[in-house]
């Protein structure tokens, strides 16, 4: 699927702010029970471990990554935080919530990687076979070996401790909607 670049540039814009979005719809339509809460976690729990595992292999701008989950799929975090978001609307027990998220996935988050992808390919001569080789968001299902190791240095540049807070946030205001 491929998204005009001025929709592109603009929806960039909203990636934070959709994350705030979300975070207000949450808080307002969640609905779980202690089943919707537990059958979310592994879905999420997935997710972050995929995202975790990519920070480790991603030196951003300075290096093409394709060692560790890049070599299964182009954009791991995107995937992870598809994984994670997917389990916390689970977890919510909530349809809308789902409608809600499926709209900014795929509304914003598409798009948004569309232009990084167009970055990659500006900074990385090489992008353009690595992109032929490996898909974009579903592993495919054989994969060349990653002989690079986790880098926990990259993982704490990354900042990806962020995603972990994030989520751990969602936790309480799930374990708080299911008291309230």
């Amino acid at each position: 699927m491929t998204f005009p670049k001025t929709y592109a540039d603009r929806v960039q814009r909203f990636r934070v702010p959709g994350g705030f979005v979300m975070l207000a719809s949450f808080v307002l339509l969640a609905r779980p029970t202690w089943e919707s809460f537990w059958m979310g976690i592994p879905v999420s729990a997935i997710g972050l471990a995929i995202r975790a595992w990519a920070a480790g292999h991603l030196a951003k701008n300075e290096e093409l990554a394709q060692s560790g989950p890049y070599a299964w799929v182009r954009n791991p975090l995107y995937a992870g935080s598809l994984f994670m978001a997917g389990g916390v609307v689970v977890s919510s027990n909530s349809w809308i919530l789902g409608v809600i998220f499926a709209i900014t996935f795929f509304g914003i988050y598409l798009p948004v990687i569309q232009l990084e992808e167009e970055h990659l390919c500006k900074i990385f001569p090489s992008y353009a076979a690595y992109a032929g080789r490996v898909p974009s968001l579903i592993p495919r299902l054989s994969h060349a070996p990653s002989t690079a190791p986790f880098r926990a240095d990259l993982f704490r540049r990354n900042k990806e401790w962020r995603a972990w807070a994030g989520y751990c946030f969602a936790l309480a205001l799930m374990l708080l909607r299911l008291y309230v």
